[in-house]
């Protein structure tokens, strides 16, 4: 066996290796919160200002902490589903710094691929 070692790891230009420039900080959560309809969703604000949305079936779950989640180390968001008796459900975090584009992006993606359960 031979190794061609002329083009070892990634090749690269100058070009490629300049600075870019980054979505940083928070962003408007109106990104994420404006993609839920009442009829498929419920919110609720509690006395913290944070915000809950829950689908009507209950098992998918978004929370906003505009302050960090209690107890946490800085959870911003919080999305859930619950899983089924033959599928896990899954739960993602992001810290109150993540764009909130990053997680309108997340959001819209579990939203796209949800659909309703046909009834024998």
């Amino acid at each position: 066996m031979t190794v061609d070692t002329a083009k070892p790891g990634f090749s690269t230009t100058i070009e490629a290796l300049r600075l870019h420039t980054w979505r940083l900080g928070p962003g408007q959560p109106a990104m994420v919160i404006d993609q839920f309809t009442d009829e498929d969703f419920k919110l609720v604000v509690d006395d913290r200002a944070d915000m809950h949305i829950n689908s009507r079936d209950g098992r998918f779950y978004l929370g906003w902490f505009p302050t960090g989640r209690p107890g946490t180390d800085g959870d911003g968001w919080v999305l859930a589903v619950t899983g089924t008796a033959t599928a896990p459900g899954y739960r993602v975090t992001f810290d109150t710094e993540t764009p909130a584009q990053v997680v309108a992006a997340a959001v819209a993606e579990v939203i796209a691929t949800s659909a309703p359960v046909r009834s024998a």
